[in-house]
């Protein structure tokens, strides 16, 4: 006799799985995309990567779904979309010219690897935080990467076709022109000690006060992100990195004058 009870239940089960499925089919085909050239579909399936990375954990904690095998898949998923993907596209739009282009998108993936690996045995071990995350997140490292070499792509596109925040139009050539300073900072950064903040934790009654200001910090970003979405991904996400590397140099800084 069928157990429906079981059944049920592997179908439940599965339902997150289904998300992580959609995050390796983009991260797949954004490497085929970009290997043949097709820059910028290949970043939009690395964004809409991030968009299933972001909901299947949710989702698995909303049907009371979670398991080992959701957690080692979701990390499989994210080196290919989050480490794979993105070294192929930075490989194939900027470095592939340069003498040590290889090189630089290997060493980004590499280290997006150990980020993966180094979550896995801190979640495992039971010594992770739901407050912040050790090191720059893989997805947050794609999401600047990619927004960046969509940014200078879409920049040579004819004029009136495509739209750019004043700011961004006037900064990103310079800002590309090291991308390969980036690229290796970005996978330094993966790999680092660096607390970045998770948002995962719940509000507490006191900082439910300023929950209106970050609706109305959250409408702007997606009216924004409407008009100018490489650009504001871009900026976001950039200075998510920036204020996590610049919090920590003074942590560091008051520490040491204080002995």
């Amino acid at each position: 006799m069928v157990n429906l009870q079981k059944v049920k239940h592997m179908g439940i089960v599965t339902i997150p799985s289904l998300f992580t499925i959609g995050n390796i089919t983009c991260g797949f085909f954004s490497i085929l995309a970009s290997v043949e050239g097709d820059f910028i579909f290949a970043g939009i399936l690395i964004g809409v990567a991030m968009l299933f990375d972001a909901f299947d954990g949710r989702v698995a904690r909303l049907l009371h779904a979670e398991s080992s095998f959701g957690v080692e898949m979701d990390s499989l998923a994210d080196l290919i979309s989050f480490c794979a993907a993105p070294a192929f596209l930075i490989y194939y739009i900027a470095l592939r010219e340069t003498p040590f282009g290889a090189p630089i998108a290997f060493i980004y993936m590499l280290f997006g690897a150990i980020r993966l690996a180094k979550f896995n045995v801190l979640a495992n071990t039971g010594k992770g935080s739901k407050k912040h995350f050790s090191g720059l997140p893989t997805p947050a490292a794609a999401a600047v990467l990619v927004s960046l070499a969509l940014s200078y792509e879409l920049s040579s596109e004819i004029e009136g076709v495509r739209h750019a925040l004043p700011i961004a139009k006037v900064y990103i050539p310079y800002i590309f022109s090291a991308v390969s300073f980036v690229t290796l900072g970005l996978a330094l950064l993966m790999v680092s000690n660096i607390p970045y903040a998770s948002f995962k934790s719940k509000g507490t009654d006191q900082n439910r006060k300023v929950t209106l200001g970050k609706f109305l910090l959250l409408a702007i970003l997606i009216i924004l992100f409407i008009k100018y979405p490489q650009d504001i991904v871009f900026i976001v996400f950039g200075l998510y990195a920036l204020i996590g590397l610049i919090v920590a140099f003074v942590r560091k800084f008051m520490a040491l004058n204080t002995k």
